[in-house]
């Protein structure tokens, strides 16, 4: 038994309701969803009880390994071919299309079948402490007695929209029970400081707590929030609810110089992940400089050959022949790093490349004092800008990702989920001890944050909270990303070598991990600067 928990997440207020649950004798699958649930209240844009989400969960006492998949599929009145001749670009890091008329980007249609409540009810269901509605009861108080709104959530907020793409202030002020909320008068967002309440939500909250998720996928409340959709355009139906399933599936499981990693199945980023630590372990990373021009190219490369494959081959196995097999190969992995050894660069292609997208995703990691572990992340991706009146919360933008194309790994069809980068993670020593338990939000950036975090312990020996905080970059496109604290003359070496450079204008962005590790001196949290996030410890009698 481990002498402390610990829950790392971009909240404080969610990280507190975890160790309240964990203080009042939950396991750390009560504390996940009872911090899930408050991240819903206190992070509106990012995440919602109408969004999509991936977790893991970890039970070595019972030996439980699995993840709960509560993606959000198309609706089933949806087509493959409705939106192909509205299709104007891609942004540039592949995480969704640009149409005309942004039916996919805000607004009714770019809705998909809300799953974050009942992943989150299935996952207490099956592995949970406490009872429901002792889970539930810290996010009620959030909405009832109020939080304020922090730096991170209101530089969010005043994202600028840029060349086609809809910004969030504009999905703050969509519909009138969201201004109500989050807007002043005169239309701007609420300044840091401001008080927020959410009586709408918290009502919705209190009577799920007494019947869990029933109301909300087949009475009262999914029939009040169908009629309103229904009334907007939307193309969710009473039966989207109704027949929507959590999936339960066994962890995707690769290695790593000795260590497991265990990640989520397509559509999850997981395959990603696994596929670009193959094709960097052949290199010595340890022996090049950190963030150094040649570790960047090397790095990008991967990334790169990895998102390509992505593109091509990763999508909703019930819809999508998913060759894991060749993706996941260890030889062709040693085969890619053999063409980058050489010199070769790998090409992303993309359709007009506008804007990048909104990060509108959000990330808990949980460990308790018996070792049970939970990763989860969550989402709206990029929020519909629609709140039902008097409900309180944010429908998911999930269409939005959806590849308007026919005939494609990301193509639209009635039921289908699309892909994720969300890859919430853990490693394994050689002895089959956990070792890390990690994850982020950041939209296409989530698995290469993942990846350099993993790099970072694993080959530079870094302690967790200095992996987190480390520098980052990512290739998504044909370009490299780097954030504003990679030295100029790194990157003008990149340059010279035929590199195009893009740089971030913020220090701490490119994914934004949260994690904990269990060390032998006890748990070691790291929370990433570019959010509000903490790393709330409790110290175990």
């Amino acid at each position: 038994m481990n002498q402390e928990a610990m829950v790392v997440c971009p909240q404080p207020e969610a990280a507190e309701s975890g160790i309240d649950i964990l203080r009042a004798g939950g396991n750390a699958v009560d504390a996940a969803v009872a911090t899930a649930l408050a991240q819903t209240v206190v992070d509106p844009l990012m995440c919602g009880i109408a969004g999509f989400g991936t977790a893991a969960v970890y039970k070595p006492g019972e030996r439980v390994h699995e993840y709960f998949d509560f993606h959000s599929p198309a609706p089933l009145a949806a087509r493959e071919e409705m939106w192909q001749d509205l299709l104007e670009g891609e942004t540039p890091d592949g995480f969704g299309f640009i149409l005309k008329g942004r039916v996919n980007d805000i607004g009714p249609q770019s809705i998909g079948t809300p799953a974050t409540l009942k992943g989150l009810e299935a996952m207490h269901r099956a592995h949970g402490r406490l009872p429901w509605k002792q889970v539930v009861e810290p996010a009620i108080r959030w909405a009832e007695d109020g939080f304020f709104v922090r730096p991170g959530m209101h530089a969010f907020w005043i994202d600028e929209p840029t060349m086609g793409r809809v910004g969030n202030l504009e999905r703050l002020q969509y519909c009138e029970d969201s201004r109500q909320l989050y807007c002043r008068p005169d239309g701007r967002p609420k300044p840091i400081g401001a008080p927020l309440r959410n009586e709408g939500m918290a009502r919705v909250l209190r009577q799920i707590a007494e019947e869990g998720s029933e109301p909300f996928y087949r009475g009262d409340l999914a029939r009040q929030m169908v009629a309103h959709l229904q009334s907007l355009g939307a193309l969710i139906t009473l039966e989207d609810l109704a027949q929507y399933e959590v999936t339960r599936n066994a962890p995707l499981v690769g290695s790593y110089r000795g260590r497991t990693v265990t990640t989520n199945q397509p559509p999850g980023g997981g395959a990603m992940l696994l596929q670009m630590l193959n094709i960097l372990e052949p290199f010595d990373l340890g022996a090049l400089e950190h963030n150094g021009p040649e570790y960047i190219r090397l790095v990008c490369e991967a990334m790169k050959k990895a998102t390509a494959d992505k593109d091509r081959f990763i999508g909703d196995p019930k819809f999508f022949d998913v060759p894991l097999q060749q993706l996941l190969s260890k030889d062709l992995a040693r085969e890619a790093a053999a063409q980058i050894r050489a010199g070769q660069r790998f090409s992303v292609e993309r359709v007009n490349p506008g804007a990048p997208v909104p990060r509108d995703t959000t990330h808990l990691s949980v460990v308790d004092g018996d070792g049970n572990a939970v990763s989860m992340t969550h989402s709206l991706a990029m929020p519909s800008g629609i709140v039902t009146p008097g409900m309180g919360f944010f429908y998911n933008g999930c269409m939005g990702v959806f590849d308007p194309r026919p005939g494609r790994a990301g193509s639209i069809r009635p039921g289908k989920s699309r892909f994720t980068s969300s890859c919430p993670t853990m490693t394994f020593t050689q002895d089959g001890q956990l070792d890390v338990v990690l994850g982020a939000p950041g939209g296409t950036q989530i698995a290469m944050g993942v990846l350099q975090v993993l790099l970072n312990v694993i080959d530079h020996d870094m302690e967790m909270q200095a992996a987190v905080s480390a520098p980052r970059f990512s290739s998504t496109s044909n370009a490299i990303d780097v954030c504003n604290r990679i030295p100029r003359h790194t990157t003008r070496q990149l340059e010279a070598d035929g590199y195009t450079v893009r740089r971030n204008p913020y220090n701490y962005t490119i994914g934004w991990v949260h994690a904990v590790q269990v060390c032998a001196d006890g748990l070691h949290g790291g929370a990433d600067p570019g959010r509000d996030g903490v790393a709330y410890q409790l110290r175990l009698p």
